[in-house]
């Protein structure tokens, strides 16, 4: 009787904190994420990634993609003003903050870009989004 107690419990257990520790799912956020970028970033960085040249900085195949995820959140959340370069070209157009987005979409937009394109990094997840919102 005490085995089964034991066994019921500990399938229970794993069942339910299971469900707690879902594995994320980059394919299903960059498939959101596409939907956002649409709705907020194609007027600047045009549907293929790569912008207006001279005037947006491109995101296809881009160098600046490669900072760190936190530095990325960061643009998104809080703009960007003055020069930066981009593949070697320099850009000087500031870009509005997206603090509206909420984290799920900030990550997911993120990974779109990231993994578009070009691009092959690994995920962002709400959670650091979550972490960087002021």
């Amino acid at each position: 009787m005490k085995v089964w107690v034991c066994l019921i419990a500990t399938v229970s257990l794993f069942f339910i904190g299971s469900s707690f520790f879902q594995d994320f799912d980059l394919a299903k956020s960059i498939e959101r994420g596409k939907e956002v970028y649409i709705n907020n970033c194609v007027n600047c960085h045009n549907e293929d990634g790569k912008a207006t040249e001279g005037l947006y900085p491109p995101l296809a195949k881009s160098d600046y993609l490669q900072k760190s995820a936190d530095t990325l959140i960061n643009v998104v959340l809080s703009g960007q003003t003055g020069e930066v370069v981009v593949n070697g070209e320099k850009y000087n157009t500031d870009m509005p903050a997206q603090d509206y987005l909420t984290d799920d979409q900030v990550a997911d937009v993120l990974n779109y870009v990231r993994n578009s394109w070009g691009n092959k990094m690994p995920a962002i997840l709400p959670a650091q989004v979550k972490a960087l919102r002021k």
